[in-house]
């Protein structure tokens, strides 16, 4: 899921430097979207993890 954002985040960044605003803010809202999945799945993962352990 990291690996998407980082991709739709360079995606951003390369349709932002050739001129094209509205692609690269789509990408943009894309991959921060992707990225808050990312960060609460991987919090839930760390706190299941504990909660398994003990």
């Amino acid at each position: 899921m990291l690996h998407y954002a980082v991709v739709f985040f360079i995606i951003a960044l390369v349709a932002a430097l050739f001129g094209f605003g509205g692609i690269a803010a789509s990408a943009v809202g894309i991959g921060k979207v992707l990225f808050l999945v990312f960060a609460v799945l991987a919090v839930a993962s760390f706190l299941f993890g504990l909660v398994r352990q003990r």
